[in-house]
């Protein structure tokens, strides 16, 4: 490392803040980061070195600017202080291009099932939002299976509501049925199998709810459970049965036949593809297929199938080890090159976003880089929904920063509050709201901290949520619930721009922000906290945020 001419650090420690989901949106009803009681944040957009930063599309590696950020593509960046091709657009790319068709992954498993007359099982959230899944990527896989002589598909789709509108799911499953009809049609076997919620069945992370995934096993493996027609059916009956139901929480269903029987066990034989490119709520569902020694729950029946993931979601434990698409292969993050150097380093979230500032952080790598240097904690979330304890474990969370940097005089900390996206993905802006003024009350007491200890803090978001909690149409004007005539509850992220803050107490003009820097992105910041330390960042890094006077 080579110091800074101009600039030494401080002599305490430097805090990066990431509050979740907490963008800068249009100033009005449905911003309930415009809405909290944010006297924090607010001072640190007056009074600090400070700008807004890109959080979505090509500036964290997306197929284009239209696609809004998300938790794991932010700390990708943050972490890394790089712009890597992330997994939608790789997907996207090897589709259009043919080329994951052409791969051993697809061949194994399309030969599996057409030379010994097996069905083809897809697996994975229904829709266009993006994050974690295309409804485009599988419809082509659809295509292609047929046109590859694969007789029998199954698909076991996951409904959204979450990163896209909250009760959408039926245009989604409108345009698979219509894709699987003309398939069908050529005397081909192509129908839904089963189904439910994103955050009812199958999509837990970090070992929060393994519930979920024994849920989804049931009616995607087993076959059992509520039994429709159809999966339309299926959702216009829970939708009667629970007005306020939003996508994300449907029951999980199974689709029958003329006489009640499930139409798409998963059996011996079979192959199945997970098409989600994004791994936290990948893994699990993964697990449960993959392992011989699986003990989270009673799988009552573990069927010899093909199994691939759509990407290989974690490459250290090789999860799992058929995939179609090879994930970014991210190096040279800022974890491992502070302990390269002999930083300490202290990593810190609840159970919803610790993957997040460890794993995603690490460049999708698990276990850290030194087990002397560095120290993660995982604050277990609570088990009720988000919307009913909406400071959620923010508290805690600060709590241990102190208490860490108190024992172990820890020079690189980072922490994610999680409040404003996980609530915000709720709906509920109430609630939303409450979030974060309760994350804003946190971060307040842990700037006095810092300040005492005379250090820095860099506070700034991965993505918008919290800011836009109503629907909006082209014209920016609210969408209002066709039946409730209430405004439309919205649960997907934004594509507005994050805040950026340095807070520095002994602040004396040395650095300001880098105007050089055209597109200011979430990849600048690695760089910038390496100066702030008092050193030059490696030359492969994207720019930093501030310069030297």
């Amino acid at each position: 490392m080579k110091a800074l001419e101009k600039f030494s650090g401080r002599t305490g420690p430097l805090v990066l803040v990431v509050l979740d989901g907490v963008a800068i949106g249009k100033e009005d009803e449905g911003n309930a980061v415009f809405l909290a009681q944010t006297p924090v944040l607010n001072s640190l957009r007056k009074n600090s070195v400070y700008c807004e930063l890109q959080a979505h599309g090509t500036a964290v590696g997306l197929p284009s600017d239209k696609d809004m950020g998300n938790s794991e593509v932010g700390h990708n960046a943050i972490g890394s202080g790089q712009i890597y091709d992330q997994g939608a657009k790789l997907v996207g790319e090897a589709i259009s291009s043919q080329q994951m068709f052409r791969g051993d992954t697809w061949q194994e498993l399309r030969k599996n099932c057409v030379e010994n007359d097996t069905c083809m099982h897809f697996i994975g959230l229904l829709s266009d939002g993006n994050v974690h899944s295309h409804i485009d990527h599988l419809l082509g896989m659809l295509t292609k299976a047929h046109e590859e002589g694969v007789k029998k598909a199954r698909v076991h789709c996951l409904l959204d509501g979450r990163d896209v509108s909250e009760t959408s799911a039926l245009k989604y499953v409108e345009q698979l049925e219509n894709h699987l009809q003309q398939i069908s049609a050529s005397g081909n076997d192509y129908k839904i199998a089963s189904g439910g919620g994103r955050m009812y069945i199958t999509m837990d992370r970090y070992g929060a709810d393994w519930e979920m995934v024994n849920r989804g096993w049931k009616v995607h493996v087993l076959g059992e459970g509520r039994t429709f027609s159809s999966a339309t059916q299926a959702i216009e009956t829970f939708r009667s049965e629970d007005p306020g139901v939003i996508d994300q929480f449907l029951p999980s269903f199974v689709v029958g036949d003329e006489n009640g029987q499930a139409v798409g066990k998963i059996n011996d034989g079979d192959s199945v593809i997970f098409f989600n490119f994004r791994g936290d709520r990948a893994i699990e569902i993964t697990q449960a297929f993959t392992s011989e020694s699986f003990d989270k729950f009673d799988r009552v029946r573990h069927p010899k199938v093909k199994y691939a993931g759509m990407m290989q979601y974690d490459g250290d434990s090789k999860t799992p080890e058929l995939f179609l698409v090879q994930p970014p292969l991210i190096r040279n993050t800022l974890g491992e090159f502070l302990a390269k150097n002999n930083f300490s380093q202290f990593a810190i979230s609840e159970t919803q976003k610790y993957g997040h500032v460890t794993y995603f952080w690490n460049g999708n790598r698990l276990g850290k880089f030194s087990d002397a240097l560095e120290i993660y904690q995982e604050i277990p979330s609570d088990s009720v929904p988000f919307e009913q304890r909406p400071w959620m474990k923010a508290a805690e969370i600060t709590d241990a920063v102190i208490e860490n940097i108190e024992k172990h005089n820890t020079k690189f900390t980072r922490l994610n509050y999680a409040n404003g996206d996980m609530v915000g993905h709720t709906g509920d802006i109430t609630a939303t709201t409450i979030s974060v003024s309760a994350v804003d009350m946190c971060l307040g007491r842990l700037l006095k901290y810092i300040e005492k200890k005379q250090g820095i803090a860099i506070v700034l978001a991965d993505h918008g949520n919290a800011d836009e909690m109503y629907e909006k149409d082209s014209k920016g004007n609210f969408v209002h619930n066709e039946i409730t005539q209430k405004l439309k509850n919205k649960t997907s992220h934004t594509l507005n721009p994050v805040p950026f803050a340095i807070f520095d107490p002994q602040y004396n003009n040395e650095y300001k922000i880098n105007d050089d820097v055209q597109k200011k992105g979430l990849s600048n910041v690695a760089a910038t906290v390496v100066n702030l330390l008092g050193y030059e960042a490696p030359n492969e890094w994207q720019p930093s945020l501030i310069v030297f006077e």
